[in-house]
């Protein structure tokens, strides 16, 4: 038996949500099941660049590319809502988010052919991933899906080396700088904040960055404003410890890794009270309406002007983010082939 995956997205050389997830997806099925055989396949951008990528033992490499493909494979598990335009004798598609449907923070031509590669897939699938109930329930309001089609398999908490430092004055937020994370908002409300408080931005430029960088521009704490830019693995880490505020004021989220990265480094959580991020933080962080200013930041001044409830949103925190596991998340996905594959 063969199961064939798209590992495209797991070559990513600036690693997003979803090139986490491959990651985790493909070696974590071949390390928990060795006596299957797998096959990672990378369409044809990234194929020759897979060479430099060390496959399990019970994994082969494999072209992903339309008229060819894995037609042979039992199993075909689109790592991101997409799915070749070939026949396939059992496939699944994990969703990650919908926000193409809901809202303008990409260009219309992205969201159009994400839109298009989204509906065909969700048409073909025998079985969907989504990555939280919210996106299960995006999935089955705007593109017509059968309830009992879509299986809810949450990510889990990468295991950042996170190093030993003082916790120092400084609010972080991880994520493209993009209109979707709510940039412009969070300089807003940071401008209230002591000037004592730094506010580190930690990503690379997205769609609507230019004017999150005007803003900064023209804001009276611009010299306390850090544009850390895209950071490598350690960089992330060393930044969640020294950081004594986590802010995620997100407008749309099908998960939200970073709120987890950050529990699990102890760092107190803000975030939205919407889309899947109440479902991730539980009651482990201050949840905020994200296009509410003021709140912003009245939570921010309660968070840095308390260390008692900084104390007690870490703790909370780091129970919270043991909960997800990526142990789970592989074991549940193997789960659901057993059920497809009788």
């Amino acid at each position: 038996m063969t199961i064939s995956l798209d590992a495209t997205y797991s070559l990513d050389p600036s690693p997003s949500g979803v090139a986490l997830y491959s990651r985790e997806i493909l070696y974590g099925l071949a390390r928990q099941h060795p006596e299957a055989g797998f096959q990672f396949c990378y369409r044809p951008h990234r194929f020759f660049g897979s060479f430099d990528a060390a496959l399990p033992p019970n994994a082969r490499r494999g072209l992903l590319a339309e008229p060819w493909g894995p037609r042979r494979a039992n199993l075909f598990h689109g790592l991101n809502q997409r799915l070749p335009e070939i026949p396939l004798r059992l496939a699944v598609a994990t969703f990650h988010d919908l926000f193409v449907l809901t809202g303008e923070y990409s260009t219309p031509e992205f969201r159009a052919r994400f839109a298009r590669q989204a509906r065909e897939a969700a048409s073909r699938c025998d079985a969907i991933v989504a990555v939280s109930e919210f996106t299960r329930g995006q999935v089955v309001a705007l593109l017509g899906v059968a309830a009992a089609k879509v299986r809810v398999i949450h990510h889990g908490t990468r295991p950042l080396a996170f190093p030993a430092c003082p916790r120092e004055r400084v609010i972080l937020s991880v994520g493209a700088l993009q209109t979707r994370k709510n940039i412009v908002r969070l300089v807003d409300a940071f401008e209230s904040v002591g000037t004592e408080w730094r506010l580190v931005l930690s990503g690379s430029a997205g769609y609507g960055a230019e004017r999150i960088f005007d803003r900064i521009r023209r804001s009276p704490a611009r010299e306390r404003i850090v544009l850390a830019g895209y950071t490598t693995t350690a960089e992330l880490a060393a930044w969640y410890s020294r950081a004594s505020v986590f802010a995620f004021p997100s407008l749309d989220e099908g998960f939200g890794m970073p709120v987890l990265e950050a529990m699990a480094a102890g760092t107190p959580v803000i975030t939205s009270n919407r889309s899947a991020l109440p479902e991730v933080a539980g009651d482990a962080a201050l949840l905020v309406n994200p296009e509410d200013t003021d709140e912003l930041r009245r939570a921010l001044a309660e968070v840095t002007g308390s260390e008692d409830l900084r104390r007690e949103l870490s703790q909370r925190g780091l129970e919270r983010a043991k909960s997800f596991r990526w142990e789970d998340a592989v074991r549940r996905t193997w789960e659901l082939y057993g059920e497809l594959l009788g």
